[in-house]
This record gives C-alpha cells, structure tokens and sequence, in this order.
C-alpha cells in the first residue's frame, strides 16, 4: 500500500487483498491501530449508546479486531463480519472478545430482526461500491446490506458507517441506497476544511428520525480556534479518574478476564503475576 497511491479497492476484491502478509502488517502498524483507535471512539460517540447500560453492537467490516477492542473497553458485547478470513485469522490469535463472522455483507446481514443495539463500520462500506465479479452490481449489493441492516438493528437505534468515498457520485449512492432501505439520517464530516483530517461518517437513524449529530471542526462557530486535541486528552485523563483502568494495567487485564468468564470462555487463574511485567531478557 505504501508505494502505491491507488485505492485499496481498485487493487482487488478485500478477501485478496488483505490476505495474510497484508493483514498481519495492517494490525501491526502502530498508526494504523492508532487511527482506527480514533475513528472506532468517533463511532461509537455518534451512536449515542445509553451511559452504563452494556449493549450488543454489529462491526462489520471488523477486520482483526481493532475496532471491537474499543467496543469491549466501553462494556459492550460485539459480532463482527468480515470477508476476509486472513483478517479473522488474525482477530483470533489476538484472543478478541466478539464473537466473529465470516461473510460478505454484500450479501446481507444474517441475522434475526431487532438483534443489534447499535452497528459501526470503519473504511468498509466503499467496498460494496466495486463490481469484482460479473454477478455483482453495486446498487444492488449497498441496497441488500442496508435493506438487512435495517431489519437487525432494534428500533430507535443507530448505525454509524465511516467511509472513505472515491467521489461525490460514490457518496450519493451509498446515501440513496441507505435512504430506500428505509434508514433517515445524513453525512456527519469532520474537520471539512482539512485535507488529511477529514474524515465521512454516514450516521443513520432506524424507526424515528434523531438530530444528526454535528461534525467536529477546528474552529468555532464565531471563527476562534479550539483546542479540540487537547481537550480530548483532557478528557481521557478524567475518565481515568472516574476509575476507568489504564489499558495494558493489571486492573485492565482483570476486568477483561472477567468480562472473557462471563461470556463462559476459558480463562487463566488470576494469579499475584497476573499484569506483571516481565524482565528484559539478554
């Protein structure tokens, strides 16, 4: 990818693309993990989930399992879709907490009505808008996976799909598709005014219409600059405070054991060297 500035998608249908070498270096790039780290916390904020009510969410397109990290940090359950199986091969050797699986969602989402409290995406939904075999025809594929979207999410509920779209014809018919699927909602941008910062998140409503949420900028209303990185730092450190753990401490590691035990997976004894870090070795 990084010699070359084709898109992704042009390169060959996903479950090629990302094949095993390419998955394993996507989950191993600190600022790709980093990224979508950001963009999962943004998808998650715009659901707008109710505060300390753990809730089952739908990530499709869930790759290795970095979006869903974020979702088991928040306490929420998750399922995650994906045409890849290198992808979720790798999701598996990471021990992720959803449950995983394979398929194309083109297809449709396989799952009984009222299901999800919520659905995420990160950069997946442009996928469908490729024909990659003769069968395929893009409308169809974007109309088949919003029209079961639709149906698995609980009324009232919301699904927040970030995309990266080639053009404005690509984002209008992902939009009008979601729209005949019976969706309401709309495009959340942020940070509209910059090149590398901007990111599209079509934030869709199911059941009654919701306000849409706005997008974030760099500059207020009135014209004056914010802070807003260092707010968010600010507000990463006061969640700490409220008793969040720090990730990777040995009250993180706890509180994921037993989050694993309640979803009756075998764990490990907690033991005194339980999120003890090791000695280098020479």
């Amino acid at each position: 990818m990084a010699g070359s500035g084709r898109r992704p998608e042009h390169r060959g249908p996903p479950e090629l693309f990302y094949d095993e070498a390419e998955a394993r270096k996507y989950t191993q790039n600190s600022r790709v993990v980093e990224i979508q780290s950001q963009m999962s916390e943004r998808a998650v904020e715009l659901l707008g989930l109710p505060e300390d009510q753990p809730c089952l969410l739908l990530d499709v397109g869930c790759g290795s399992g970095l979006s869903g990290d974020y979702i088991s940090d928040k306490g929420h359950y998750w399922i995650g879709m994906d045409v890849s199986p290198a992808m979720l091969d790798v999701a598996v050797e990471r021990e992720v907490e959803g449950d995983l699986l394979l398929a194309d969602v083109g297809h449709g989402i396989p799952f009984r009505p009222g299901m999800f409290d919520g659905c995420i995406s990160i950069s997946a939904v442009q996928w469908l808008c490729n024909a990659d075999k003769k069968s395929h025809s893009p409308p169809k594929r974007l109309y088949r996976f919003f029209s079961t979207l639709y149906t698995a999410l609980a009324r009232g509920s919301r699904a927040v799909l970030q995309l990266y779209p080639e053009n404005s014809e690509q984002l209008e018919l992902i939009t009008a598709q979601a729209m005949r699927a019976g969706f309401t909602g709309g495009m959340v941008v942020d940070y509209p005014n910059s090149a590398k910062a901007k990111k599209f998140f079509l934030c869709l409503f199911v059941g009654v219409s919701g306000t849409l949420p706005k997008g974030l900028s760099t500059e207020c209303a009135d014209g004056e600059e914010t802070h807003q990185a260092k707010f968010t730092n600010e507000r990463t450190r006061f969640r700490n405070i409220k008793g969040k753990s720090v990730k990777k401490s040995r009250d993180w590691i706890l509180e994921k054991k037993e989050r694993r035990r309640r979803q009756g997976k075998e764990v490990r004894a907690d033991t005194k060297y339980t999120g003890r870090k090791r000695r280098p070795r020479f």
